[in-house]
């Protein structure tokens, strides 16, 4: 009888399809997946470490399933994922509760490595740390783990940037895309299985391509992917200020399926700063970008994400970004702390800045963002807008919650609306009626289709 396997998934989507190709294949070796831990023989952690909080929620993770398996619920803990392929040896000499330690290039081996282990065929703590090149490809299968109609589509891994502060060159190794017609069968399977919003995401979605031979573009992709039956919206994630093309600005604006939405991670504004993270672009450059994309795509709804408390980043450049966050108005916006990386360029850069004076920093840029967000918001107040049913809400008076195409599940609000109709999955149309700094309450309009 083969054994119950329960996977926790921790970090971002392309960690989350990794998660969800290695349940497929477990489940094709003859493995059963738990939701529940208790019920698991073994316990599988896909790891993160993108900066030091997603290195110390895993560990936290590790340690709290290790207490599980030494009181005897379950019988083996594997870890997986950026984590090990990153501290390896350093994990198995400090962490002896661990069975296992898999690095990504196991991901297509995982039932065979966790077969050796209940069958006690192989020594314990087995790596496979080299530098990584295992990239999924549709002919993998993923149990999907998120809502079944809207997940992920991930159409490259690894990075070949080289951001001074950013470990997944290191870790998850370089750029690698997926061939356009692998990435359209993959998406086809998922329509046939009743997804309606396919996101599009990568380290860097307009790096797709470069490494391919005959280079395919990332427009021709997406206006690929919108002649798929069944796919309702598309959306584009971890575009960069410095690759976003015209033609997929045009895309995006043309093309009903594709939602007026753009993710731009920018980091910063100031030109110093932005040299020494080598973003390869200037503060100038990105906000001839960002009138660019609002003057091509209508009604554009335009989510950024910032890093405060890089090395150099004096109160004067620091109030630089903060005066361009009134000036840009993005729609979402997500601050990161600078996090000291080993074996990146900047962890020996001078002029470190202190960590309470990041904190207090990273808090002023939320704050003020919150009310440009209320502002925001409120303009949509009793504008008719389309939106996907979520699930139930636990909102007195709102029986159902949902998203607009203005936003992208996990890192925006969400949309509580009230009135009949509108099963899970369904597209609605919707009055808004009210509106807070992220979230906004809604009336349905007609029925669903």
């Amino acid at each position: 009888m083969k054994a119950t396997i329960h996977i926790i998934s921790l970090g971002c989507p392309k960690n989350l399809i990794d998660s969800e190709v290695m349940a497929g294949l477990l489940c094709e070796a003859g493995f059963h997946i738990t939701e529940i831990p208790e019920q698991a023989d073994i316990i599988l952690i896909n790891t993160c470490t993108f900066i030091t909080p997603a290195k110390e929620e895993s560990i936290d993770e590790i340690f709290r399933m290790a207490q599980m398996k030494q009181a005897e619920r379950c019988r083996f803990l594997v870890v997986t994922g950026c984590l090990p392929q990153r501290y390896g040896k350093v994990l198995q000499q400090e962490i002896p509760e661990v069975d296992l330690f898999l690095g990504i290039d196991d991901i297509p081996h995982i039932a065979h490595r966790l077969r050796n282990l209940t069958e006690r065929v192989n020594d314990t703590h087995h790596s496979n740390m080299g530098k990584p090149t295992f990239l999924m490809d549709s002919s993998y299968p993923r149990i999907i783990s998120s809502s079944p109609h809207s997940t992920y589509l991930k159409i490259a891994d690894g990075c070949s940037n080289h951001c001074s502060y950013c470990v997944i060159p290191l870790v998850r190794g370089e750029l690698r895309s997926r061939k356009p017609e692998d990435i359209l069968k993959e998406a086809e399977r998922l329509a046939t299985q009743g997804v309606k919003e396919i996101i599009i995401t990568a380290q860097e979605t307009t790096a797709y391509g470069r490494d391919l031979p005959h280079r395919p573009r990332l427009a021709p992709l997406l206006k690929d992917l919108c002649r798929i039956d069944g796919i309702r919206w598309i959306r584009l994630l971890y575009t960069h200020p410095a690759g976003i093309a015209d033609d997929v600005l045009s895309a995006v604006a043309e093309e009903e399926k594709i939602c007026n939405y753009i993710d731009l991670p920018i980091q910063h504004i100031d030109d110093d700063i932005l040299k020494s993270m080598n973003r390869r672009v200037t503060g100038v450059a990105i906000k001839n970008v960002i009138n660019k994309c609002r003057a091509v795509i209508p009604n554009l709804a335009l989510r950024t994400s910032l890093i405060v408390g890089y090395p150099g980043e004096t109160e004067e450049k620091f109030e630089r970004l903060r005066e361009f966050i009134h000036e840009a108005r993005f729609d979402h916006l997500g601050v990161f702390i600078y996090s000291h990386e080993e074996d990146t360029v900047a962890a020996s850069l001078p002029d470190h800045v202190p960590d309470d004076e990041k904190e207090v920093r990273r808090d002023i840029i939320m704050e003020e963002q919150a009310i440009i967000s209320y502002d925001i918001n409120q303009s949509l107040v009793d504008t008719i807008q389309e939106i996907m049913i979520e699930g139930p809400s636990d909102i007195p008076g709102y029986h159902r919650m949902g998203r607009l195409k203005r936003q992208a599940p996990d890192i925006d609000g969400m949309t509580y609306v009230a009135g009949t109709g509108g099963r899970v999955g369904s597209i609605i149309s919707c009055r808004i009626e009210s509106a807070e700094e992220y979230d906004l309450y809604a009336q349905t309009v007609r029925k669903p289709y």
